[in-house]
């Protein structure tokens, strides 16, 4: 799902990730991991960035149900925003933005069931993800 916004943000390539989910910190770190270039930048929603950005963006940072991928000024959501970020990934996992051939309706059916039960199946944390020394230029934190 696309947000348009009036108020641009001037960061690009930036992951709002929830940095209390398992699956969601996993998921940052296989992206750490696979990207084809180191490009993306990451701020938790829990941080003082991560919720300035979900309110310039029209999210609720107390609300958060999905991840937010902000990319030229836009933020897309759901199985969009997903599949957006399989494309800085290195092949064979770049080849996911093939699952843009299913209809979004679909695709967001199966996302919302995940991240609905995202803490049941996963888990959380109590504290954030804390980055490496040699990452920690990549996440925004304030």
């Amino acid at each position: 799902m696309l947000i348009k916004t009036s108020a641009l943000s001037s960061m690009n390539d930036l992951i709002i990730f929830d940095g209390i989910c398992n699956l969601c910190t996993f998921s940052v770190r296989f992206i750490l991991q696979h990207e084809a270039a180191a490009i993306l930048h990451f701020t938790p929603l829990q941080s003082a960035a991560g919720a300035r950005l979900l309110q310039q963006h029209g999210f609720d940072p107390n609300d958060a149900k999905t991840f937010v991928l902000i990319q030229n000024g836009q933020a897309y959501t759901r199985s969009d925003a997903a599949l957006r970020v399989a494309a800085y990934l290195r092949w064979p996992w770049r080849g996911l933005v093939l699952f843009k051939l299913i209809p979004r309706y679909l695709r967001d059916k199966a996302y919302d069931a995940i991240a609905r039960n995202r803490y049941r199946w996963f888990g959380m944390k109590e504290v954030c993800m804390l980055p490496t020394p040699e990452l920690r230029a990549r996440f925004i934190e304030h």
